[in-house]
């Protein structure tokens, strides 16, 4: 394809928002100002005549044969915000934007399914993507130019030229775009492969020291920066350990682990994850907050807590609930999408990081005697030093290690670092608090849910369940349609936007780990129906994959199929687990089949990206080595599931109950006066035996 005219597409990056009062007489009002998202919000008062992404706009600019203009971010991006101030603001940039364009602002984290196409376009454009993602397209939405990024003067020119093109040569301009819509429709495809084998573990091991080549042994997670944390790659080398007994995998997993923890991409002060490192060291972080990050890892360090009992990790997942807990989570028991990166200075102007980092002489006065052990302790040196003067709290030693320079027990020197931390989080809450994106997103929770069903069932505290069920109960009260479908967005007492295929991943994946720890038939039930749903409005039966949106939606362009497992798995793989553990407990509904399917349709891939299929890789090992169901009946049934539980075993799925029940594993199981495991393979059960050692002797 020829481009038809220059691509902008500078560096970007994902920090922060800019922060406007609601208690100013604005020039402006725009559409936008009808919208819920913080995002859209935000350019509520541009002098551009911004609309949201509604069939109406679209049917509107074909009849008025007008282009598109379509802007996609989200709140915590600090690029989009920096052109807004440069571009949307300034009113001789929206004078053009709003004489030949209908201009579209679009939240990306509400509208994924229009973010991943018009990515995926300026992908093939220019060969390079992030946000702000600003795209020209015909009426109907074809895409035929792209940028991120662009300063005022380049964006008014560029708008010109493209609007003068589309008036003097439209076929022209409407030739690119069918090509480009053809291009994006073909790498779309994914093939129903009904020739392959199963993907053997030979296969597995070539493809994972493949994969391995690029591990950075030394700091933890892979040889580059920016470096991002990548939760499902960590999950599945950690299942890959337990399964086939890689040590040198394992040390790597744990230097992950462990150097994530230390490094200031996690907030030691006040717990959570920033989003990803600027540097190989995980030391600087983009500072925003997501809960998608926070959700992910806190399942991710709940299982190698159970794995290694390294009590860093445990304390990392218990912080990380408490920080979700305390800035993210709604009266309601939603939990909202993230925190902001800027944050205003002591001089009042937004400053990225300015709620997170600490100058040397505010720790001296802060920590008084206590500041020379927490400088050695956290590095308030060279190594610690972000600029200006500024800190960023990084660790590289272990307790054991300050401890004895200090001539201290680590449970002293415990004791020290626990009050100082405190007083820095007593210090930073008199700061101005970065801005908040309260929008709550069903996918999101999903995985949040998950994180709080492992941390209860690995690191065995109550609260951790009733965070879970209040959870799991807001998505049943606000998310769930009466068709058995799923709202994606709820914000201010109102659930909108169909779900899409993540949606309903997340949430049966919640939904059937809460059941395995708190063996309440309604989780378990309620995922089925989500699981039914998905498989009749949104498997493609010519492929044997799922579409990204169901068919009741209006498609654009293609309706996505989303393989590549990123920082969140794809809505495929997880479906794809899904649907294998469900054909334990339900074996007569095909689910199997549909999963088998599935991973065989993408298994081409794993030798030469094995990293960005690694929550697909999760079912290799499923199919590959013994899974089984193990089934719990009696009186004492719960205690004993849970210390079963309690052990990292992710080839097995937990049903129980105090009598017999529907489910055929628990059919004509009890034996009156006793509690008993049995451990099953496809339905055929060992004898059964009365506690749980003898249940993991038989794994």
């Amino acid at each position: 394809m020829k481009k038809i005219i220059f691509f902008i597409v500078l560096g970007t990056a994902v920090v922060g928002c800019k922060q406007k009062s609601d208690n100013v007489n604005h020039k402006y009002t725009n559409a936008l100002i009808n919208e819920t998202s913080p995002y859209l919000l935000q350019h509520a008062h541009n002098p551009v005549n911004w609309e949201a992404w509604h069939p109406e706009v679209l049917e509107r600019a074909q009849k008025e044969d007008k282009l598109l203009l379509i802007s996609i971010g989200y709140a915590a991006c600090h690029w989009c915000h920096v052109m807004e101030k440069e571009c949307f603001e300034d009113e001789q940039a929206a004078k053009v934007m709003n004489e030949n364009f209908i201009n579209i602002k679009i939240d990306r984290e509400e509208r994924p399914d229009v973010d991943q196409i018009y990515m995926d376009a300026i992908q093939m454009i220019s060969g390079q993507g992030g946000w702000p993602l600003n795209i020209v397209a015909l009426p109907d939405g074809r895409p035929f130019w792209g940028a991120t990024y662009v300063p005022r003067d380049n964006w008014i020119k560029s708008l010109e030229q493209l609007a003068e093109l589309y008036r003097k040569d439209k076929s022209r301009v409407t030739q690119y775009a069918t090509d480009l819509a053809n291009g994006l429709q073909a790498i779309n495809l994914v093939e129903n492969d009904t020739e392959s084998e199963r993907y053997s573990m030979d296969q597995l091991e070539a493809a994972v020291h493949n994969w391995s080549q690029h591990f950075d042994t030394f700091m933890g997670g892979h040889k580059r920066a920016p470096k991002f944390m990548m939760p499902n790659n960590w999950d599945f080398l950690l299942h890959y350990t337990k399964a086939t007994n890689k040590p040198q995998i394992m040390e790597f997993v744990d230097t992950t682990l462990t150097r994530m923890a230390y490094g200031g991409i996690y907030d030691h002060v006040g717990g959570g994850f920033s989003r990803y490192a600027v540097d190989i060291k995980w030391h600087v972080p983009h500072f925003e907050k997501m809960l998608y990050d926070n959700g992910q890892l806190t399942s991710l360090y709940a299982k190698a807590y159970a794995v290694t009992k390294n009590e860093l990790y445990k304390d990392v997942a218990s912080q990380t609930i408490a920080f979700v807990k305390e800035e993210l989570m709604d009266k309601s028991g939603g939990f909202y999408s993230s925190l902001d990166a800027d944050s205003l200075d002591k001089n009042g102007q937004l400053e990225e990081g300015a709620y997170y980092v600490w100058t040397q002489g505010e720790l001296t006065q802060l920590l008084g005697k206590d500041y020379e052990i927490f400088q050695d302790y956290f590095n308030i040196n060279s190594y610690g030093h972000w600029e200006d003067g500024n800190y960023v709290l990084i660790r590289d030693k272990n307790d054991k290690e300050i401890a004895d320079k200090y001539n201290l027990e680590v449970s002293g020197l415990k004791n020290i670092i626990r009050k100082s931390l405190d007083i820095l989080k007593t210090e930073r809450n008199t700061r101005s608090r970065p801005r908040l994106d309260d929008k709550i997103l069903t996918s999101w929770n999903g995985l949040m849910l998950k994180g709080l069903v492992d941390a209860y069932r690995y690191l065995s505290k109550p609260e951790y369940l009733d965070l879970a069920i209040k959870n799991a109960e807001f998505i049943q009260q606000q998310m769930i349609k009466d068709d058995n479908s799923l709202h994606r967005n709820h914000k201010e007492g109102k659930s909108s936007i169909n779900g899409f295929l993540d949606d309903y991943a997340t949430v049966i994946d919640g939904y059937f780990s809460l059941y395995e720890i708190s063996f309440d038939g309604q989780w378990l039930r309620l995922a089925k129906r989500l699981l039914d749903y998905a498989i009749e409005h949104f498997l493609d039966d010519t492929s044997g994959m799922f579409f990204y949106t169901s068919d009741v939606d209006r498609s654009l362009i293609r309706r996505t199929i989303e393989v590549d497992d990123n920082v969140i798995s794809s809505s495929n793989s997880m479906m794809a687990i899904n649907l294998f553990k469900f054909d334990k407990l339900f074996p007569n509904k095909g689910y199997g089949k549909i999963s088998e399917q599935m991973l065989k349709n993408v298994q081409k891939d794993f030798d030469r990206r094995a990293q960005g299929f690694s929550n697909w890789l999760h079912l290799v090992l499923f199919q590959n080595q013994n899974f089984y169901e193990i089934a719990v009946l009696g009186d004492d049934f719960k205690t004993m599931a849970r210390e079963i539980g309690k052990e990292y075993n992710p080839n097995s799925i937990l049903v129980g109950s105090k009598k017999d029940g529907s489910l055929e594993l628990l059919k004509n199981r009890t034996v009156p006066g006793k509690t008993l495991a049995y451990v099953c393979q496809h339905g055929a059960c060992k004898l059964p035996v009365s506690s749980p050692a003898q249940v993991l002797d038989q794994l």
